[in-house]
């Protein structure tokens, strides 16, 4: 884990709950694919959030941060944030966090499964395995509420054009008549999808009590739990 400072340099908003921030990091910062940041706001307030960029991006840090009224832990954050960079402040960060980031020393195809903005954490990983032309199958499912809370959609269709082995299906729980993708839970349109899940490596993340489920209906569906990955599972039972 690295403690250091970084500026704010940008926050533009994704969609109407859902932000971009990009930081700045003043001192050499160094993470893995799939990792996480922690926003120092308190000696014992620390505010996690996937890191969006991939490793060679290390000189700004995207985030992705969904905030809302009813969500404190993410506005407060938001908050700090944006009266940093209002007021030319540097904020404090760690990175480098998590146990769940892109392993690279196996062969075998790789599913990365994000649920609304845990986009991000799968986002970095996606960009790695672009930029070193990975060959193993790669599949990427996007769960979100809304078709408005695609908001990455076109560039992640482009991610998955940049290579034959790559491939990205969006998952909406409430669509529109006029949409024509995959509808549902998106962990059961890959268990739709696919007939089972033995033969790869899994990367999740989302909302805690989704990503329970989740692991526990991969498994019933042939996953094997040491193959698996994601950050909530130190905090689920």
């Amino acid at each position: 884990m690295q403690t250091l400072h970084a500026e704010v340099v940008a926050i533009s908003p994704l969609t109407e709950f859902v932000h971009k921030v990009i930081l700045k990091p003043i001192e050499s910062v160094t993470f893995e694919a799939g990792q996480y940041l922690q926003v120092v706001l308190g000696e014992k307030d620390k505010r996690a959030f996937s890191i969006a960029s991939r490793p060679s991006q290390c000189d700004e840090l995207e985030l992705h941060i969904g905030a809302s009224a009813a969500d404190s832990y993410a506005m407060q954050t938001l908050e700090h944030l944006r009266s940093a960079h209002q007021n030319g402040e540097k904020v404090t960060i760690e990175t480098g966090l998590g146990i769940s980031q892109l392993r690279l020393q196996c062969q075998r195809p790789i599913i990365l499964l994000a649920g609304g903005t845990g986009f991000s954490y799968a986002k970095s990983m996606a960009d790695h395995l672009s930029e070193i032309n990975c060959e193993r199958p790669v599949l990427f499912y996007w769960g979100v509420r809304d078709e408005s809370a695609l908001y990455a959609h076109n560039e992640m269709q482009t991610w998955a054009n940049s290579h034959e082995n790559f491939q990205f299906v969006p998952v909406v729980e409430n669509p529109t008549d006029t949409w024509q993708g995959k509808t549902g839970f998106v962990h059961k349109a890959v268990m739709t999808d696919i007939a089972s899940l033995a033969p790869y490596d899994i990367y999740m993340a989302g909302r805690f009590d989704m990503i329970g489920i989740v692991r526990d209906d991969f498994i019933a569906h042939g996953a094997i739990r040491e193959n698996m990955y994601a950050d909530a599972f130190a905090f689920i039972k």
